[in-house]
């Protein structure tokens, strides 16, 4: 369309019950093949009020709609600060024991991998997913001695309710794919995923290059390396921790 709108839908949610469910949409620049095209920009973003207002550029008299949402990022956004106000309370809840998700969705093109990967190697550039692995093992570093820590890493990929494994792609699974449990105790869960242990921020970097490795991606107009395979990667945090009785309990 010439008048996409270029929206990133971000959903961060936690079992606390102070957070619940946020959206959060961020809306990119225009590109340089968009610009030399002629396209325009349909939509404004009311940083105050978290607001997302859409034109009809085929009518510049009916009024825009408009849509609030939990928090609204525009096109000169920085990636420290969409992680620092959406990912970074969201750690804080899994580190008090709470089950935490974000996830990215909107049209190929529109931003989802810039906002959640962005360039690992840069501070300015990182996404939430790099910026994620930091902020944890500071944590942990923070943490007294009294507390021991166990991170563990999967990573997996779901088509037309298929999941497939990216640590263990050769899986006799691979047609098939993995199944769907769950149990009293480890709630809903994939049985037979791998798993791996990392102990810092570059263990966890090479489990998610392994992974990336064996997506399955193909090119759309809007995008050179799409996939319509959607991407999970879960961390788990384990915590013992030295009770009044000496003994270690484990969260």
């Amino acid at each position: 369309s010439n008048n996409n709108a270029c929206l990133n839908h971000i959903m961060a949610s936690s079992s606390s019950k102070s957070e619940c469910v946020h959206v959060v949409v961020r809306c990119r620049p225009m590109s340089e093949k968009e610009t030399a095209a002629g396209y325009e920009r349909i939509v404004d973003m009311n940083l105050r009020d978290n607001e997302v207002s859409v034109r009809n550029p085929k009518d510049p008299q009916e009024p825009p709609k408009t849509y609030t949402f939990d928090k609204v990022y525009n096109w000169e956004s920085r990636q420290p600060d969409v992680f620092a106000e959406t990912a970074r309370p969201m750690i804080e809840s899994v580190f008090q024991g709470y089950n935490g998700t974000i996830f990215a969705y909107g049209q190929t093109g529109a931003g989802k991998t810039w906002t959640m990967e962005g360039v690992f190697e840069d501070p300015e550039l990182m996404g939430l997913i790099p910026n994620t692995f930091i902020d944890i093992f500071e944590r942990i570093a923070r943490q007294s001695e009294d507390k021991q820590f166990l991170v563990r890493a999967s990573y997996l990929e779901i088509y037309m309710e298929s999941i497939r494994d990216l640590l263990a792609p050769e899986q006799e699974t691979e047609i098939r794919g993995l199944e769907l449990k769950e149990s009293p105790d480890q709630g809903v869960y994939v049985k037979d995923l791998k798993t791996v242990i990392v102990s810092n921020v570059d263990e966890m970097n090479q489990v998610l290059r392994a992974g990336k490795r064996n997506r399955k991606v193909g090119a759309t107009m809007m995008n050179a390396e799409s996939s319509r395979l959607q991407p999970c990667f879960t961390i788990t945090v384990e915590t013992s921790e030295r009770g009044l009785d000496g003994q270690q309990h484990i969260r």
